[in-house]
């Protein structure tokens, strides 16, 4: 079984010749998903809903753009929590336990970063629609299919097409807006007809 200990990042987050991401990669995607949700919000946001969040990368950089925010993370990493869980919010669970969690309330910003490519499907279904009533603006699913050139820990990958991933979405809830990003479908009629992604698959 697959252990997310202190070796497991320390090769894949911080080892300059195995990590997957260069901090400045990080902290782009920071800046693209909270560019793209505050711009669809039309609001600064103010809570962020981190799934399997890791260490916690993303929350110094959100509280660099806004440190009033209110930030939790969630993972499995029993190491993660134990290191960094109150000083970052970060309570331990798996994707497909968000809604086991008594999570009470909505977010602006739900992020799954680099995370669901590892999620069986089965457990991708249940988190999906564990994770929709929590989505009080937008959702930032960064997933890799099938074709995509990736690097890293390939270790329990599943290998699903564009497709899957669309319909997957589709069928909780949410309608792709931008890279990575995902609106409610009761939010889309705040969109013009181009802000909205064409459908494929």
């Amino acid at each position: 079984m697959k252990q997310y200990d202190k070796a497991y990042f320390d090769r894949w987050y911080r080892h300059p010749r195995h990590r997957v991401h260069a901090p400045a990669d990080v902290q782009r995607k920071v800046h693209c998903a909270v560019a793209l949700a505050e711009y669809l919000l039309a609001r600064p946001i103010t809570s962020v809903l981190d799934i399997g969040c890791g260490e916690g990368a993303w929350e110094p950089l959100l509280r660099e753009l806004r440190p009033r925010l209110h930030y939790q993370g969630i993972d499995p990493s029993e190491y993660a929590v134990r290191r960094f869980g109150r000083r970052r919010n970060i309570r331990l669970g798996a994707f497909a336990d968000v809604a086991a969690l008594g999570l009470e309330r909505d977010y602006d910003l739900v992020v799954c970063a680099d995370v669901l490519h590892y999620v069986p499907t089965r457990d991708l279904r249940v988190g999906l629609a564990g994770l929709r009533p929590h989505v009080g603006g937008v959702a930032w699913l960064e997933a890799f299919a099938r074709g995509d050139e990736v690097t890293g820990d390939l270790h329990g990958w599943h290998h699903r097409s564009p497709a899957l991933y669309r319909r997957l979405f589709r069928e909780a809830g949410l309608e792709q807006v931008g890279p990575h990003a995902y609106l409610p479908v009761e939010l889309l009629d705040s969109l013009v007809a181009l802000e909205r992604a064409a459908r494929f698959g």
